[in-house]
């Protein structure tokens, strides 16, 4: 993203109000207005070009259900997902290519209706998607293994396996485990592609959560358990700051890269939807790791540390956490949908473990919860619309270069991660549910 800032006035405070307008094919303008010393209206214009690219589908414009149009119903996870059905029909068509990360991620969120609810609607979409990528002999059809991304989707194969007893599911999820023995790594976390060493936050979540349910549902926990755990502490030792948040990323070869920082091959920020892969996969491992394992309670401190970092930077207006997690006196930043519905379900999940005071961070997970709301409208045909997210973010060399993504409509993440929070919350397995 090339950015040329023109700024009317100097940031100071807090913004009201923040527009984006389509000027031209790929070009943008936005526009702050916040109150400046002397409470005086002043205004910010920032003119950006954006890099086409591609992105996700708005899905079958035929598609139908049956919800009034209007503001979110008081429980969403269910109408989501059915939204996401219905809009995609074929999975294959919803993202910018046919087999990513986001619909194992998503998968995961359908395994838990499934779980929750018995409605093989859930379950069937899973497979017949996964099916395309899987030939009766247990073959792997699916992306090539030479990014952390294309390992994610490996979990649903261990899901199905488990929901179905079918060996095809084991012997393709088997053919993908094979490919981590020789995945390149430093300091013990992988790189996020095999032909650079980046290691992004992002792709901790991963690879993490495809071994994880690997060792849960088919076998060989020492070995994977051994491998997430390494990961995750190594991310730690890396992008963790004294505050308890993590950074995006961090490389070895920092003259390679524009975000990172010549001497220390850092990344400069926070970023909320990254740390909330983090997050998530690290409430997932604590979930079904051994307390006896070895690196349990470091990994155990690593997690609190985070959740007190995310409590101490929860925006006391609305509940949510902006897009650079620890800078939300920036005027020009932004509550971020995705990030939120992260935080609120690796909370709820902390909570639900009893790694977490209920007392002190239940309410948390709540408030957060209340404020993905807004972002949820019903349209005209009766899906769940979800709003204000932005789609596909990479490793980015500035503040500014985040908050100045455009957003859209239903940006994939976004989607997925308010389908994880409304499930835990609505659905929660200690009978506790969360309320809005």
């Amino acid at each position: 993203m090339a950015i040329t800032l023109k700024p009317a006035c100097a940031i100071s405070a807090c913004a009201l109000l923040l527009c984006v307008t389509a000027a031209a094919q790929n070009h943008f303008t936005i526009d702050t207005q916040f109150t400046g010393e002397n409470y005086v209206e002043k205004k910010l214009t920032y003119q950006i070009t954006v890099k086409e690219r591609r992105t996700t589908s708005q899905g079958d414009t035929s598609a139908r259900l049956s919800y009034p149009p209007g503001d979110a119903p008081a429980q969403w996870a269910i109408p989501l997902a059915e939204s996401i059905m219905a809009r995609y029909p074929d999975y294959r068509t919803a993202y910018y290519k046919d087999y990513t990360y986001v619909h194992g991620y998503a998968f995961e969120a359908f395994d838990r209706l499934y779980d929750a609810t018995g409605d093989g609607r859930f379950l069937d979409y899973i497979r017949d998607y996964i099916d395309h990528f899987v030939d009766r002999d247990g073959h792997y059809r699916g992306g090539a293994l030479t990014n952390l991304d294309n390992f994610m989707t490996g979990s649903a194969f261990c899901t199905l396996y488990r929901r179905t007893g079918d060996e095809k599911y084991r012997t393709a999820a088997t053919q993908i485990l094979s490919a981590v023995e020789g995945y390149p790594s430093c300091d013990g976390q992988f790189w996020h592609g095999n032909k650079s060493p980046a290691m992004w936050i992002d792709g901790v979540f991963m690879m993490q959560m495809f071994l994880i349910r690997y060792a849960q549902h088919i076998g060989r926990s020492e070995y994977c358990y051994d491998i997430a755990c390494r990961n995750v502490l190594a991310a730690a030792k890396h992008l963790q700051r004294p505050d308890g948040l993590l950074l995006h990323a961090w490389t070895t070869t920092p003259d390679k890269v524009a975000w990172a920082d010549p001497d220390t091959g850092l990344s400069p920020e926070s970023w909320s939807e990254g740390m909330g892969w983090y997050v998530l996969v690290t409430a997932e491992l604590l979930a079904v790791l051994p307390r006896s394992h070895k690196d349990y309670g470091a990994i155990a401190d690593i997690y609190r540390r985070m959740a007190l970092g995310l409590k101490q930077t929860q925006d006391p207006r609305t509940g949510g956490w902006f897009m650079v997690v620890d800078k939300g006196d920036n005027p020009v930043n932004f509550i971020d949908p995705s990030g939120t519905a992260m935080f609120v379900y690796a909370i709820r999940r902390g909570v639900e473990l009893g790694l977490l005071p209920r007392k002190q961070y239940l309410p948390v997970a709540q408030d957060g919860y209340r404020c993905l709301s807004p972002f949820i409208v019903v349209n005209d045909h009766g899906l769940l619309d979800v709003v204000g997210g932005c789609d596909g973010v990479p490793v980015k060399k500035d503040f500014l270069s985040y908050v100045t993504i455009p957003k859209m409509t239903n940006a994939k993440e976004t989607v997925v991660g308010m389908l994880w929070a409304a499930v835990i919350m609505e659905l929660s397995a200690d009978g506790t549910a969360g309320t809005r």
